[in-house]
């Protein structure tokens, strides 16, 4: 079932598709939008400067070639890894298609993607994949969604019973302003019952993990427990009788240090930092609060990820940079702690 209403510039398209049809767009290559012509001279020169280049990356390498790195954060994944993303995540997908021979490109591109009102808003309320609608998924994409005009935005969530839910679409140029508004209202509306939906099962999900992981941790300390007394039992059998009062004293001295160790791990100004890559990758580390920025950074170098060249880290919404500037100020001064989420952002 599939509804459309025409709002000002705008159409609104309701589309429920099961999640195997992006496995097998190819099949369907005849239907919906022309296809476009892969040579367009600028993705020509992509292809001959970058040859090498995942289809991954190509979109993102193709934007910031011709308008720069400021633009949101276009995660370099496969679809379905950037659908699993916002299902982690509880948020929605945004869709961009890039069509660099459409007359609509150039302004939308420089006026409203790379505009901070809509940087800082899609940064903070969805997970943003690009692709290009003349090849590979970009291209799939299109067929799939009916993309008639460009630029094209979609935003997409991902919903039960293995479909995907299209709730919203915008054809042809928009203002930021325009963007922001039609986003903000489609999570109004839309947004309250698919987090419902998702927080239920979630909360099921949840529910059911705690449950097994506290049997199976008091399964296994009964288990120490068991085999440490008989450990304890057949030592002290086998010792003469005056030193069995010594050895009862140093059990109690040790667990009191035990306890007084535990009690001091609690206390510790641990803050959690947890860094996403531009591939979707997500690493987490815990550093002390008094900590300098710098830290972090040595931290991501020493993972030694491919593709990672200059860079800095950010947050969203609002949209704070912890750049060079701030590499000596402590993770607490910067407001980290106790815990943060950052973005790896290409420079």
């Amino acid at each position: 079932m599939e509804a459309i209403e025409h709002t000002n510039n705008f159409v609104r398209r309701l589309v429920r598709l099961p999640l195997n049809i992006l496995e097998g767009m190819s099949r369907v290559l005849g239907y919906g939008v022309p296809r476009r012509n892969p040579q367009h001279p600028q993705i020509q020169q992509q292809q001959e400067e970058f040859p090498v280049v995942s289809e991954e990356w190509f979109f993102l390498n193709l934007f910031e070639q011709q308008y720069g790195s400021v633009h949101p954060f276009f995660y370099a994944t496969r679809f379905m890894e950037a659908v699993k993303m916002a299902m982690d995540e509880s948020k929605f997908v945004f869709v961009y298609l890039h069509a660099p021979e459409d007359p609509g490109t150039d302004p939308f591109c420089c006026n409203t993607l790379r505009s901070q009102l809509v940087i800082e808003f899609l940064d903070a309320n969805f997970v943003s994949w690009g692709g290009v609608a003349s090849r590979g998924e970009g291209f799939e994409m299109a067929m799939a969604l009916r993309a008639s005009g460009f630029p094209f935005c979609a935003v997409v969530a991902p919903a039960s019973g293995k479909t995907i839910a299209v709730l919203q679409q915008t054809e042809g140029p928009v203002s930021p302003e325009e963007l922001v508004e039609i986003l903000q209202r489609t999570i109004e509306e839309q947004g309250s019952a698919f987090r419902a939906s998702r927080e239920s099962e979630e909360e099921t999900l949840r529910r059911n993990r705690r449950l097994w992981e506290e049997q199976d941790a008091a399964y296994h300390e009964s288990l120490l427990k068991d085999k440490e007394k008989d450990r304890t039992r057949e030592a002290t059998r086998k010792l003469p009788a005056s030193n069995k009062s010594s050895i009862k004293l140093k059990e109690i001295i040790k667990e009191t240090q035990s306890k007084g160790s535990a009690a001091s791990r609690k206390t510790q100004p641990i803050t959690k930092i947890r860094v996403r890559f531009p591939n979707g990758e997500r690493r987490e580390k815990s550093f002390d609060k008094t900590d300098k920025i710098r830290s972090i950074y040595k931290f991501i170098d020493s993972l030694d990820i491919p593709g990672i060249g200059g860079y800095q880290l950010i947050s969203s919404f609002p949209r704070k940079v912890y750049g060079h500037e701030q590499l000596d100020m402590t993770i607490k001064g910067m407001s980290l702690h106790p815990s943060a989420a950052l973005f790896l952002e290409l420079i």
